[in-house]
């Protein structure tokens, strides 16, 4: 995630960086309206009884991590990496899957509120950067992130396509994540929840992309296709990419998560729906795609 460097606060009205941060405070305040209303209205079919209603809102009520997100971004001029229209592009799948699995790759100043807009379901991030991690989680200890590391470096960008090319390991068909040293762009190394868990959004936001010794995001583009077609449950995985105006965001993106499976594209993040293997006809031969 980029690191923005904290400016002096100017009068509300007169600094237009005020607008982000309201309006992600706004997002977050919606989907508690949103919960609370649905779940109410819910109960209030099946039962009568106000004190059933009653629980109903209690149950749906903002829970820490919102209110903390709402303060957050109420009181900040930080704005987050991506746009507000990048931005709605996720949250309203997550509008219509929350509470689900969300893995994000990267850990920054909008990880309080993806967690927040995920009320009630699984939402971790991985942080290449493990001094970065501790001063995040020190002013937000709620957030559920994990320190790793990765095994690639941008400058081999072209030389991971030849070798996935020609390596059986990372062919479609048999292609797997853990332990898998032989396929250089899985991810291996990764804490067990990385592996054991089934995502349902995928936002690929990290690592850093743009020095040639930066780890670059080949590996986590293809490790979330792998992961994306080994899925077992029903329908299909949301994967977000971000900064897709860089050339090798778009050309493992083209590779991997396929253009045939890109259903938005709004500023620089592309949004894929990836079906499981087991709904596609295809062979090694024909790559991912």
């Amino acid at each position: 995630m980029k690191r923005e460097e904290t400016t002096k606060n100017r009068h509300f009205l007169a600094d237009k960086r005020w607008f982000m941060p309201i309006t992600i405070a706004g997002f977050i305040a919606g989907t508690i309206l949103i919960s609370s209303f649905i779940k109410t209205a819910d109960y209030s079919i099946l039962c009568s009884l106000a004190k059933t209603r009653s629980i109903a809102v209690e149950e749906y009520s903002a829970s820490p991590v919102q209110l903390q997100a709402i303060i957050h971004y109420a009181t900040s001029s930080i704005v987050p990496q991506q746009n507000f229209k990048e931005i709605s592009v996720t949250f309203d799948v997550l509008k219509k899957r929350s509470p689900c699995n969300f893995l994000v790759f990267g850990l920054g100043y909008d990880s309080l509120m993806w967690t927040s807009l995920n009320p009630n379901g699984n939402t971790i991030f991985l942080e290449e950067d493990p001094k970065w991690l501790q001063s995040v989680l020190k002013d937000a200890p709620i957030l559920h992130a994990h320190a790793i590391k990765y095994r690639t470096e941008l400058k081999e960008a072209d030389d991971l396509l030849i070798h996935y090319r020609s390596e059986p390991s990372c062919y479609p068909s048999k292609a797997y994540l853990r332990g898998n040293e032989k396929c250089r762009l899985a991810l291996t190394g990764f804490p067990d929840e990385f592996y054991d868990t089934e995502w349902d959004l995928i936002m690929i936001d990290a690592p850093r992309g743009y020095f040639p010794e930066a780890p670059g995001r080949m590996a986590a583009i293809f490790s979330a296709a792998v992961m994306a077609r080994n899925r077992k449950g029903s329908g299909v995985t949301h994967v977000f990419l971000h900064d897709v105006n860089r050339r090798v965001e778009k050309v493992f993106a083209e590779e991997f998560l396929c253009r045939k499976y890109l259903v938005k594209s709004e500023g620089r993040l592309w949004h894929f729906e990836i079906p499981p293997a087991s709904n596609i006809s295809s062979d090694d031969s024909a790559g991912f795609c």
